[in-house]
C-alpha cells in the first residue's frame, strides 16, 4: 500500500468524525456501564456487551478503516495501536499485517458474509429458538433466571410441542434444552454454519456486528456502529417474541403463539432481512477493497 496514494484526512476532519462516533457509541455504552456498576441487569440492552466479545471501550474507539491516512500530530499516538503504522504522510491501518496475522478470521468472515448474502431469506421460524431454550424449564430452570415466563412453564412447553421448529443458526441451537434438540428440523453445527446461515435469521443478522468488530480496524467505525445499532433493534424484537414477560421493562410482547403475532414477527423479520443485506454488501465491499490494497 505504500506505493498507492491514499486519501489523507486532516486533523480537523478526522477528529470531528472521532468525536461524533464516540458520542454515538456512548449513548449505548454509558448506560450499560452504569448498570453494571450498580449490579443491575437489562434483558435487551446488555446483550450486545455480554454475549459478544467487544468491550464498551473498544466500541468507543474510532477507526477510519483501511486505506485512509490520518494527518497531524494528534495522530502520532495511534502508531502504537495494534495494526497501525506510521510514515512521513501520517498514520494508517497496517492492512498487510492484519491480514497476515488474522487470515483465518478474515477468510471465515468473508465466506460467511458472502454465502449468507447469496441465499434466499426464510421467514417461517417465528423466533421459536428462544422458546426451545426455555423448554422443560420445570426440569432445567429458566435460562434467564431473573425473568418470568409470559405463559408459564406449561404454556411455554405447549407452544414448543405444537410448533414446527426450524432454526438454522448454530449459536441459537446450541442453547436449546436437551429435549428440544430433536424437535428442530435442522441440526446446525459450527462446521455447517457456512451452509445454513440465511438472511432471514435474526441471529445471523445480529452477528453482522460480530463480523464487523472482528474485522476492526479494517472497517470504518461508522459502519461497525451501523451493524451494532441494527443488532440492538433486532435483539429488541427477538426478546419481545420470546417466552419471557418483559412488561417491567416496557416491552409489549409479540405473541408468536397467535396468528396475529406470527404476522407481526414476519413483517419485522422481512424488514431486518432487507437492512442486513444492505449492510452485508457494505461489509464485503470494504473488506474486498482492503484486501485488494494489501
Amino acid at each position: 500500500m505504500s506505493d498507492v496514494l491514499l486519501p489523507r484526512l486532516q486533523a480537523v476532519d478526522w477528529q470531528d468524525r472521532e468525536r461524533r462516533h464516540q458520542e454515538r457509541a456512548a449513548r449505548v455504552a454509558d448506560p450499560y456501564l452504569d448498570r453494571r456498576s450498580r449490579g443491575v441487569r437489562h434483558p435487551v440492552e446488555d446483550f450486545l456487551f455480554t454475549y459478544y466479545n467487544q468491550k464498551p471501550g473498544q466500541l468507543l474507539r474510532w477507526h477510519p478503516g483501511a486505506g485512509v491516512v490520518l494527518a497531524g500530530a494528534a495522530a502520532a499516538g495511534r502508531a502504537t495501536w495494534k495494526y497501525y503504522t506510521a510514515d512521513d504522510d501520517g498514520v494508517r491501518v497496517d492492512v498487510h499485517r492484519f491480514t497476515a496475522e488474522r487470515r483465518e478470521a478474515v477468510d471465515f468472515a468473508r465466506l460467511i458474509l458472502a454465502r449468507t448474502a447469496a441465499r434466499p431469506a426464510q421467514f417461517g421460524c417465528f423466533g421459536l429458538h428462544e422458546w426451545a431454550m426455555a423448554y422443560r424449564s420445570a426440569v432445567h430452570g429458566v435460562r434467564h433466571e431473573y425473568l418470568r415466563l409470559r405463559l408459564g412453564t406449561a404454556g411455554t412447553d405447549d407452544v414448543v410441542e405444537q410448533s414446527r421448529i426450524r432454526c438454522t443458526h448454530f449459536d441459537a441451537f446450541r442453547f436449546y434444552a436437551p429435549e428440544a434438540v430433536p424437535l428442530n428440523e435442522h441440526a446446525p453445527t459450527r462446521e455447517t454454519q457456512r451452509d445454513l446461515e440465511q438472511p432471514g435469521c435474526l441471529h445471523a443478522n445480529m452477528d453482522l456486528y460480530k463480523w464487523a468488530y472482528k474485522l476492526t480496524p479494517l472497517l470504518p467505525s461508522e459502519l461497525v456502529m451501523d451493524c451494532f445499532e441494527l443488532s440492538w433493534r433486532i435483539r429488541t424484537m427477538d426478546m419481545r417474541a420470546s417466552p419471557y414477560d418483559l412488561s417491567d421493562w416496557g416491552y409489549a410482547p409479540i405473541a408468536i403463539e397467535t396468528a396475529e403475532g406470527k404476522a407481526e414477527y414476519v413483517r419485522l423479520q422481512r424488514g431486518f432481512a432487507e437492512e442486513s443485506q444492505a449492510l452485508r454488501a457494505q461489509l464485503l465491499d470494504h473488506l474486498e477493497r482492503a484486501l485488494a490494497g494489501s
